[in-house]
């Protein structure tokens, strides 16, 4: 019955990942250059909206998927690749207590967001390691 909303759902998850990856590293650039907009209420809201909407889509995709945390490896791994990538998040754009600390956890927040999507892509642990993996030992 849900499985005729996996690719709109996909659709949305993705959308919102590539939205808020983007409007991170805009409020990121912003900050470190000072820019009280960064941190403004409405952009706040609307990235809080962004990551509501694409948590949504992936509890709703893990019903359709039948794929979930603990269960399946990957899945684990990227959960808790998300909450570092908050963490970090929240370090780089509001706790940071020098410009250095801050710049440091924006770069680590990004390294992890490219994980994160290697590990989407790949359904593995390893992320785009594995992909390299795979390409390199096909025929």
């Amino acid at each position: 019955m849900l499985a005729e909303y996996y690719f709109p759902l996909i659709l949305v998850h993705v959308a919102c990942a590539v939205l808020s990856g983007g409007l991170f590293i805009l409020r990121g650039v912003l900050r470190a250059r000072d820019a009280a907009v960064a941190n403004a209420r409405p952009v706040r809201f609307l990235s809080y909206g962004l990551d509501s909407i694409l948590l949504t889509a992936a509890i709703l995709l893990m019903g359709v998927t039948h794929r979930y945390p603990f269960a399946d490896t990957w899945l684990t791994v990227k959960v808790a690749l998300v909450a570092l990538y908050v963490v970090l998040g929240i370090v780089a754009l509001k706790r940071g207590r020098t410009p250095g600390a801050r710049r440091a956890a924006f770069y680590a927040a990004l390294t992890v967001y490219v994980y994160i999507i290697g590990v989407a892509f790949a359904h593995h642990p390893l992320g785009w390691f594995a992909l390299h993996g795979a390409s390199a030992n096909s025929p």
